[in-house]
């Protein structure tokens, strides 16, 4: 694309902004090429319009939330109309308030509304060049809203050299060079003397028609050392090269000159003030230091603007490092400890020769400023740097472990090894090297390494607990959480469990993470009757656990629920860590609880309700960018029987499952699969789908793909293999006295059963199940009744059960399950015909579009709907505005006839 295409291109992105549309773009492209001079041309055409800046500076990369604080600065006024949550999480991360530390994509929402709000009185641009060197926090933040932008007038552009992974898979714009007519031009007006043009078309070819790269050339050729082409330099990489001009252009000037454009590079905020007081204390004034070589090079105004970012770079890297460190010493002093602490410790943390407890001891109380704003990448740079300044060991190795933890909680796994390696060689006690231990545990955890992560788990808990009581139990419980969902086999889960079994009780009353501990270790060294009177004391305080207990360890504790089948606590349980996730901005974790929701509501036949969840949980995955696997969607797709996506479904989740170590999504693929096939009555592909599900040391998932396998194994005749299902699924059954767990052992064993027992134990499941919210577990008890009385030749009495079973799947939306229940009709001489699941008000919204309109219904305000999916409340009401037409309706009141209220 040439100048010219790419003006045009960015003009038309203007233009459609101000219509009222969003725009995201990502200008990239090498040094020099262009990149600057195309964002001031946007800022130029954005006429009418709010423009809002920020510029990535290397030196401050370290600093939490900088980039995003630039921007979002003019708007600071309008803190006080976003919703609480927003406005703390805002308020926490630059340092505004004292607070717990927001998840950083809620800090993401609060920006979003903000620009929001600022675009309802005219249209928004954002730009941000440099944006290479955005701190981690703010990358994060940026491209989640750039991603969640979609009714707001704004546009986001970026320049960049390259695309960090935060803005991967955003729509770009490659800045290239010249072609070659019109660096010929710029080359020829840069160079006056005449110009060989076989020469011209060798330094252009070299340049690859790079701007900056032309001028810079021209300025260092003369007339003799172009003649012919023989004094030509070879070009060799165009960013050292572009550099290297400017430093033989730095190196001439005046010493005093040289380091005022040090100071100048090293002060990272821009703020003249600070440049001139660190200037002055190394005896640099402005008639000594200024003159027309400097002024081609930085400006001195409101901010200090270096000409092009190559600049700043080539003045700090030519500079030595005595003169670096006197420079960063000087900063240090002029910064003001009070207004801005961290800078001023990174300063001195920069102008250390060697180790210097002091600025270490400033680094570390740094970083816990940074943790207290959420800046996890922050603070783990600001320990690290400590660690290096630190010379007694035994403190040395207290600082490694912080940054390691801090270093994994930011996701920098290779950095987080590299301190758990210094922790553990400095470490000279036995507590600090346990923790140095779990850190590296916890590593494994997240690096997916399931078979390794369990047993180092469990040595960390057992190093931990001399020292640390409650540490250590919350560590045996991740590790049995990772044993049970990421392991391929079960010695682990074994191994941790006798160990929880011999901890000692805890003194007084037992805590509910007391009682989910004890209740899992007995699940496996002693089976489920012993375990069950403690996992149903756990269920009782489970549905009122504290918030932090949620974020920190329910992803394991919540599954006691399901482990003594009390369904309807499993609801209430995952529908409130959803909350707590939600409220709290965890993202991260919301995707785990709603997965575990959306798989309970699919249980109860609410499709429509499992789709919006499934919805939810695709939209914050992909907004976060962990991957998770559709576990909802596999379970609804497979009870929907659409053949088609389910399979395909199913067999893209089991090879990237696979590859990504989601042992859980391989599992879940498998139940679905066994699920699907079985409404299809293909019993042959139905039985190794089951039978690789039920394989794991799993112990959710794997029990409840059983009733899958007896059905299978007993419509083809495997009985050994059904009886062996039937004796495990009897094993976790029958100590739950619940009417699912019942209910589903006594349709599983009539399966298997003499004409007698058959006939009881299909009325006690049907008696049983629809005392529950299971419709479509109901629904096929139903059917495997009236198949078992027409092979009975019973008709009559089956003709009874099967229209019983088809009416339900139909009204659910089981459409494979139906058609089989139908065949069985017509095979008892009844006529019926195929019929779906009546067309009801609204079926044609999509899954997000149906969340919204109930929200809406339910009284939320666009504000509030926002705020819980995560989108703007512009974006919520251009969905409105979809959804009143596709319900043909003018009014949120209408919503209410418009929407079923069983919905």
């Amino acid at each position: 694309m040439g100048r010219e295409s790419e003006l045009a291109f960015l003009d038309q992105t203007i233009a459609a902004v101000r219509t009222g549309e969003s725009r995201v773009l990502v200008v990239h492209g090498p040094p020099g090429i262009g990149k600057s001079a195309l964002l001031e041309h946007v800022e130029s055409a954005a006429t009418g319009m709010r423009v809002l800046r920020a510029v990535g500076v290397e030196s401050e990369m370290e600093l939490a939330f900088a980039t995003l604080h630039q921007l979002c600065v003019p708007l600071l006024d309008s803190l006080k109309d976003l919703p609480a949550p927003q406005r703390e999480a805002l308020q926490t991360v630059f340092g505004m308030r004292a607070g717990t530390p927001p998840e950083k994509f809620l800090v993401g929402l609060a920006v979003l509304s903000l620009l929001s709000d600022a675009s309802e009185s005219s249209p928004v641009l954002c730009v941000i060049d440099d944006a290479q060197w955005m701190d981690r926090a703010s990358a994060q933040v940026v491209g989640f809203v750039a991603r969640r932008l979609l009714a707001e007038s704004v546009a986001l552009v970026f320049g960049a050299r390259e695309r960090g992974q935060d803005l991967l898979g955003l729509p770009e714009l490659e800045v290239t060079g010249l072609g070659k007519a019109d660096a010929g031009t710029l080359l020829k007006a840069a160079f006056h003397a005449p110009l060989d043009e076989h020469v011209r078309d060798r330094i252009v070819a070299e340049t690859r028609g790079n701007p900056l790269a032309l001028l810079e050339l021209s300025r260092e050729l003369t007339a003799t050392r172009v003649a012919g082409g023989f004094g030509l330099p070879h070009a060799g990489t165009l960013p050292g090269r572009i550099e290297q001009s400017f430093v033989t252009r730095i190196e001439e000037l005046p010493p005093q000159s040289r380091l005022l454009l040090l100071v100048a590079a090293a002060e990272p905020v821009g703020d003249p003030t600070l440049v001139w007081r660190a200037a002055e204390r190394l005896g640099v004034t402005p008639p000594t230091a200024l003159n027309d070589e400097i002024d081609e090079l930085v400006s001195f105004e409101v901010r200090v603007i270096f000409r092009h970012p190559l600049v700043r770079s080539a003045v700090y890297q030519a500079a030595d490092d005595e003169d670096r460190r006197a420079v960063h010493l000087a900063l240090a002093r002029v910064t003001d400890p009070r207004v801005d602490p961290d800078r001023r410790a990174w300063h001195l943390a920069s102008a250390a020769a060697g180790p210097d407890e002091d600025v270490a001891a400033e680094l570390e109380r740094s970083a816990e400023r940074a943790q207290a704003r959420g800046g996890l990448a922050a603070a783990a740079a600001f320990l690290q740097r400590s660690v290096a300044l630190t010379v007694d060991p035994a403190r040395r190795a207290e600082r490694a472990v912080a940054a390691a933890d801090a270093s994994l909680r930011a996701g920098d796994l290779a950095a987080a090894r590299a301190s758990v390696d210094a922790a553990e060689r400095d470490a000279r006690d036995e507590f600090l090297r346990a923790r140095a231990h779990l850190v590296r545990s916890q590593i494994a955890f997240s690096a997916g390494l399931g078979n390794e992560a369990p047993p180092m788990l469990l040595a960390a808990a057992q190093r931990i607990e001399p020292f640390d009581a409650d540490l250590a139990r919350e560590t045996y419980l991740q590790a049995w959480g990772a044993a049970a969902l990421i392991a391929a086999d079960g010695e682990s889960l074994m191994a941790i469990s006798q160990a929880i079994r011999d901890l000692p009780p805890p003194d007084g009353t037992p805590r509910p993470i007391d009682l989910v501990l004890t209740g899992y270790g007995l699940l496996v060294t002693d089976g489920r009757s012993a375990a069950v009177p403690v996992l149903q004391r756990a269920t009782a305080v489970l549905s009122d656990l504290p918030a932090q207990d949620v974020l920190r360890w329910g992803w394991v504790g919540n599954g006691a629920n399901a482990a003594v089948w009390d369904d309807e606590a499993m609801r209430q349980t995952y529908v409130r860590a959803a909350e707590v996730a939600r409220g709290a901005g965890a993202l991260t974790l919301l995707p785990i609880y709603l997965a575990s929701l959306g798989i309970a509501t699919t249980w109860t036949g609410d499709f429509a309700g499992a789709a919006t969840i499934a919805a939810e949980a695709e939209a914050v995955s992909a907004a976060t960018g962990v991957p998770i696997a559709p576990h909802t969607k596999l379970l609804l797709t497979a009870m929907q029987g659409k053949e088609t996506e389910a399979t395909e479904l199913i067999a893209t989740t089991i090879e990237w499952a696979g590859q990504d170590g989601q042992l859980m999504g391989v599992t879940t693929a498998n139940w679905a699969a066994a699920v699907l096939y079985n409404g299809l009555a293909r019993y042959e592909q139905a039985i190794p789908a089951a039978q690789v599900s039920a394989r794991i040391a799993e112990l959710w998932v794997s029990v409840w793909v059983l009733p899958e396998l007896i059905e299978a194994a007993a419509r083809v005749g495997e009985d050994g293999i059904a009886r062996g299902a039937l004796d495990r699924l009897a094993e976790a059954a029958e100590p739950c006295d619940t009417d699912w767990a019942q209910g589903i052992l006594r349709r599983s064993q009539a399966l298997l059963s003499d004409e007698i027992a058959a006939e009881r134990l299909y009325s006690e499941a049907v008696e049983r199940l629809g005392r529950t919210k299971l419709r479509p577990e109901l629904a096929r008890a139903h059917l495997l009744y009236g198949e078992w009385l027409r092979r009975q030749s019973r008709r009559v009495d089956a003709r009874e059960q099967l229209r019983t079973a088809f009416d339900m799947f139909v009204s659910i939306g089981m459409d494979a399950f139906a058609e089989r229940a139908r065949r069985e009709l017509l095979a008892t001489g009844e006529k019926v015909q195929k019929r779906t699941v009546d067309q009801a008000a609204g079926d044609d919204l999509t899954p997000q579009e149906r969340q919204i309109a109930l929200l809406v219904r339910e009284g939320l305000s666009n504000p509030e709907v926002g705020a819980q999916l995560f989108l703007s409340p512009r974006t919520v009401e251009w969905h409105l505005g979809k959804i009143f037409t596709k319900l043909s309706i003018t009014s949120r009141r209408q919503l209410g006839d418009a929407l079923p209220r069983d919905e």
